[in-house]
């Protein structure tokens, strides 16, 4: 779990994770901030916010995650570029599935970028699959229109789905 005194490391990694961006011509992405204090805070204090440390037990990576539809949603997962090839997402998408099965939550969701390497390629490898629109839940089609309104439509995006 991730302690609030860490929340601020959360949004440094969420900074230096989305620098990435800036290289494949998607600035916007690299430029928009970090959720706020008070938001990471509550993921936190929901028991939704999952952090991997280095040697020196200082946060890299960190995910939070929403109860969506009745599956957990993967809101954000980031890692630090200086840590990232070295299984930390995956681990922390496995321990998130792990927690959603022993909520009796059947499924992970997420939405992302469909033609970032990092993104829909990389979940596709951690058993994800793309929804088809037919097939996306009232809460995943909200949070589609939300992403549209912040123009995050520039893009393709596509939401993904790993049954537990």
């Amino acid at each position: 779990m991730a302690a609030a005194d860490e929340l601020p490391l959360l949004q440094d990694i969420e900074r230096a994770a989305g620098r990435s961006f800036r290289d494949i011509g998607m600035s916007v992405i690299a430029d928009d901030p970090p959720l706020s204090l008070e938001v990471l805070a509550g993921y936190q204090a929901a028991g939704r916010a999952w952090v991997k440390v280095d040697a020196g037990d200082r946060p890299v990576a960190y995910l939070i995650a929403d109860v969506l539809d009745g599956n957990l949603h993967l809101e954000q997962v980031s890692v630090h570029p200086a840590s990232a090839h070295r299984g930390m997402g995956r681990s922390l998408i496995d321990h998130a599935a792990a927690y959603a099965k022993a909520e009796g939550l059947p499924a992970l969701t997420l939405i992302t970028f469909t033609r970032v390497p990092w993104n829909a390629p990389y979940y596709e490898r951690c058993g994800f699959w793309c929804l088809d629109d037919a097939e996306l839940t009232p809460g995943l089609r909200d949070l589609r229109r939300r992403e549209t309104a912040h123009g995050l439509d520039r893009w393709p995006r596509v939401c993904m789905r790993r049954d537990l």
